[in-house]
């Protein structure tokens, strides 16, 4: 093992790992990166395309190189970047994208056919010729694609998701982010700072700098203990802010257990939505490289990684402690590098630095004005080539540094396609004024990359955050710290002939950016996709800036007129497992119970999935021997008795305002503000192109008090579409919205002997015909002083009504009207009878509200009030609309006991049996044991005329046909009396 000395490893807690099944041992505190340096592994993966060999590039979430499988089995994750892999004991990793060992891919023999992979390829080969592309090119794209391979096993652990809200989030915990968090926690306000390492300090953590003349990790250790004391603060490690949307909300990623052998009993992450105020952002920079001739090769890093792995890990970059290692630089920041890897005992050959006459900060060699060139080793660095005044020569190495200046992480401050600017005087893209309202760039994110620069800008960030929302803060005592010189010059890549590589992860060299320009793929968003640079894991964090300087160069332009890409969420890959929250098996569609569930499973109930809900289905008894026999028994109960159904799922809206009338003339198709106060109306609501969606009924409590009922099927539809219309349509009306589905429970009476049971519950409530006619409504109370709401409204043609109560008082509801039903045989009935009891009475539901019904179909057309405007009500009186012949009508079968299936296609006697020939379709079947026999509701041409024709049901998916009478929908009591009594 090749370890340095000090670093933030706890040496007394040896860690023991295997990589591609050899044993190796790190300590906690070690990434799986920093711990295979450590033991002399450089090679690490392989590049996509060319499956070059390829070591670690960068300490962070950047890396686009050493991307491995962690685990075994079922917890297998491909694609973790070993750079921010947590050791563990016996934590197992892999290599990925080859065939064979990694040290020898079988197919890095792409790397030989590269000419004819150049940018491009993709689109040029698999255009031709056209028959290839379903049996050769897709199946071999398929085969190729990815980097990694998923276990295909089903993924044993949990994910949970959550909601956090505060004044101020900070992204980022370097310098600025813990300076900003330090300043607002101490002015009271409620904090979240945001960090995905697994140590508060960024890059403090990789640095040799000193503050008030002490380490740095003291300070940082010290600022941990005061915002963790602060009950206003909440700290998040292990947690990526991945995504920046609308309303001051932030997606983000806590990683609780991944760093743990076995998640046990806890989540292994957790998805939040954070809804912040204000934010800053100190997400910080990333280095970039410099392109130069076989720059790809195991052993090449950035400085500042090779930097950070010394002073944080002690951890050697080269695979032999006594290999040399150099340092390839256009500024003062290489020569940083090389002051750390000195004092931590390495063997340095010197800084090759591009700048004339730049000199040594410290005890080493310079090679100024130089480049390198040139480099050999296949599997790891052997040695570099350096060119200085037009002469060159080989040097041996183990590790080269590359340090190309800084790029601000503007990504987040970009997802609302804010644009950064170019800053001609740091060399970089900053934030610019366009990003996501609230944030404020700090730190190196905003520029101020130096220590003392990030401190301040960070704690002044959080001030002027603060000032917005009305919240005071006061400057606070910050560390004493030197800023680092910053001096550059603008050094893009090393001219050549060779490949020089800009993405290291999909093979994008130089010459591919030149390919494009040449083939008029000038355009950044052209650039990026004809070549495939920025794809995949790192999205383009060490290679966009670079390649758009080739691009710039070769166009004549400068940085800022070239552009860059749109940033979009996420910042780093985010899991499936994650996004969904653990809604997976019986989680991914949750159960929704209805207030009587328990009560109807303790009846022996059967239930069946309708929408979101569990409903009962039907309640068997003894002796009965079929489904149908319940059903039946059910059905003819309710006819002659009373019947109770927990109708709960049905969908619940407050409608309340001065202008809640008005509004609900211009969501139903028929007139609702003229309805009286204590009545219900029956009303349809369209689609903007004029067909129906949903149905149901408005119920008006009070003079500005509406309760609109939907579909089961339709509710959560039906309030979206409500909100979107309160909000963006008619914003000026005084109206509120709320949906109660949940906050009442609902229950059917239905039956002649309907009104006799209810009389026994409701408290000194009138319930005679006169008092409280069909379709009335009413506030009252229930069982001794149990405020409901009392719809006297029937979907099954019988005297029905329907009573809410508050929803926790459902199953007592049912308990006590089932106990008071006795003697008038009340009888629990489910969702089959629901059925069949609406189609004996011509009741449409949802599959006859199919997508293309019309108010017209149902024969409800003068339901469209001519008298007002309407969602869809002009688009309904479209000719083709108006004029539709198809009308709903009922069918008999006579061949009573064989039923015509919904989805058959109605055709007449001896007609052939064609699209041409078809005369409309059944939408609802069932058995009726009140007219024993089986009946059906269907839209048919010109149906209203045809009553009593014979046609054929034909069911050509089965081969079925059955001769039906057309009869009137409405099978039971047509007159309508029954409900009326």
């Amino acid at each position: 093992m090749t370890r340095l000395s000090g670093g933030l490893i706890d040496r007394n807690r040896p860690l023991k790992f295997t990589f591609n099944g050899t044993a190796y041992s790190g300590f906690a505190g070690d990434t799986l990166a920093s711990a295979l340096l450590a033991n002399g592994v450089q090679l690490m993966g392989r590049s996509f395309k060319y499956h070059r060999p390829r070591g670690v590039f960068s300490a962070g979430s950047e890396e686009p190189n050493a991307l491995v499988e962690l685990r075994e089995g079922a917890r297998q994750e491909p694609n973790t970047r070993a750079t921010v892999a947590e050791l563990y004991d016996g934590l197992s990793a892999r290599s990925q994208n080859h065939v064979g060992p990694l040290h020898r891919d079988l197919l890095a023999v792409n790397d030989l056919f590269s000419p004819f992979f150049a940018a491009g390829f993709y689109y040029k080969t698999f255009m031709w010729p056209r028959a290839f592309w379903e049996k050769l090119y897709e199946p071999l794209i398929r085969n190729a694609a990815g980097l990694g391979r998923l276990s295909m096993l089903p993924d044993p652990d949990s994910y949970d998701k959550g909601f956090l809200h505060c004044d101020l989030l900070v992204i980022g915990a370097g310098p600025a982010g813990l300076a900003a968090a330090l300043t607002a926690g101490r002015a009271g306000a409620r904090v979240i700072l945001g960090d995905e390492d697994f140590h508060l300090g960024g890059r403090l953590l990789m640095e040799s700098d000193l503050l008030d003349g002490a380490p740095a990790e003291a300070w940082v250790a010290t600022v941990k203990a005061e915002l963790e004391s602060l009950p206003n603060v909440r700290i998040m490690t292990r947690t990526t802010v991945f995504g920046v949307y609308d309303h001051g909300i932030f997606g983000a990623v806590e990683r609780v257990s991944d760093h743990l052998p076995e998640p046990g009993s806890t989540v292994r992450q957790t998805l939040w939505r954070i809804t912040a105020k204000r934010s800053v952002l100190a997400a910080g920079a990333t280095e970039r490289h410099i392109p130069f001739a076989d720059n790809d090769r195991p052993g090449i890093m950035l400085a500042g990684a090779m930097r950070a792995y010394a002073n944080r890990w002690a951890a050697s970059p080269v695979r032999q402690g006594n290999d040399a290692i150099a340092i390839f630089t256009n500024g003062d920041d290489g020569h940083r590098t090389a002051r750390d890897l000195l004092a931590k005992g390495a063997n340095l050959l010197g800084v090759i630095d591009t700048r004339k006459g730049a000199a040594a900060q410290g005890d080493y060699k310079v090679f100024d004005g130089a480049m390198v060139t040139g480099t050999k080793g296949r599997l790891g660095l052997r040695a570099i080539e350096i060119t200085r005044d037009g002469q060159s020569s080989w040097h041996d190495a183990g590790a080269l540094g590359v340090a190309g200046g800084w790029n601000p992480n503007v990504h987040l401050s970009s997802h609302h396609r804010g644009r950064p600017v170019w800053d001609e005087a740091r060399l970089a893209f900053v934030p610019g004024q366009n990003g996501p309202a609230g944030m404020i760039p700090a730190g190196a994110a905003a520029g101020q990359g130096g220590t003392a620069q990030a401190l301040a800008s960070g704690a002044a960030g959080a001030i002027a955050a603060l000032a917005e929302i009305g919240i005071t803060a006061h400057p606070i005592a910050l560390p004493t710290a030197k800023d680092a010189s910053a001096d550059q010059e603008a050094f893009w890549h090393v001219p050549g002939k060779r490949r020089a590589w800009v993405d290291f992860q999909n093979d994008v060299t130089v010459k591919d950016i030149k390919l494009a320009h040449q083939e008029n793929m000038r355009p950044v968003e052209h650039l990026k996709r004809w070549t495939t640079l920025g794809m995949a894991t790192d999205q383009g964090k060490t290679a966009n800036v670079s390649a758009l300087a080739v691009m710039a160069e070769l166009t004549g332009k400068s940085l800022p007129e070239t552009g860059t890409t749109i940033f979009r969420p996420p910042y780093t890959g985010v899991s499936l497992g994650v996004l969904g929250g653990g809604d997976t098996g019986k989680g991914f569609r949750p159960e929704r119970l209805t207030p009587t569930h328990h009560w109807a499973k303790a009846r022996g109930a059967e239930f069946v999935e309708v929408g979101p809900w569990m409903r009962a289905q039907y309640f068997p008894q003894a002796g009965e021997r079929t489904w149908r026999e319940t059903v039946d028994r059910e059905v003819l109960a309710v006819r002659a008795g009373v019947g109770l159904c927990d109708v709960t799922t049905l969908g619940k809206i407050d409608v309340q305002g001065a202008d809640a009338g008005e509004f609900l003339n211009r969501i139903y198709a028929n007139m609702m503000g003229t309805l009286k106060v204590g009545m219900v109306r029956y009303g349809l609501m369209l689609r903007e192109d004029g067909h129906l969606y949903d149905d149901g009924t408005c119920a008006r409590l009070a003079e500005d008090h509406y309760v609109v009922t939907t579909t089961t099927a339709n509710a959560g539809a039906v309030y979206r579409n409500m909100e979107f219309a309160h909000q963006c349509l008619w914003p000026d009306l005084d109206v509120q919205l709320i949906s109660t589905t949940d906050a009442w429970a609902q229950i059917a009476v239905a039956g002649p002997k309907s009104r006799e049971l209810l009389s026994r519950i409701v408290d000194g409530f009138d319930l005679s015909n006169e008092a409280f006619p069909f379709m009335a409504c009413a506030n009252l109370t229930v069982c001794g002083g149990l405020r409901a709401r009392l719809f006297r409204i029937s979907f099954s043609g019988e005297l029905a009504y329907e009573i809410a109560v508050p929803a926790r008082y459902g199953a007592a509801l049912m308990e006590r009207l089932m106990t008071r039903g006795q003697d008038l045989g009340a009888t629990p009935y489910g969702t089959e009878a629901l059925g069949v009891l609406r189609i004996e009475k011509g009741h449409a539901a949802g599959a006859e509200l199919n997508g293309q019904t019309t108010a017209q179909m149902l024969g409800l057309g003068r339901m469209v009030s001519q008298k007002k405007d309407s969602i869809g009500a002009i688009m309904s009186r479209r000719e083709g609309l108006a004029q539709e012949k198809r009308r709903l009508v009922g069918l008999k079968s006579l061949a009573p006991q064989t039923m015509a299936v919904s989805g058959a296609h109605l055709f007449e006697q001896g007609a052939t049996r064609s699209m041409e020939t078809d005369q409309g379709w059944v939408t609802s079947a069932c058995y009726s044991p009140h007219l024993q026999g089986y009946i059906a509701l269907a839209y048919l041409e010109n149906g209203d005329a045809r009553m009593g024709e014979t046609l054929v049901a034909a069911n050509p998916l089965e081969g079925t046909e059955v001769p039906v009478e057309v009869v009137s929908a409405h099978f039971i009591d047509p007159e309508g009396g029954r409900l009326r009594d």
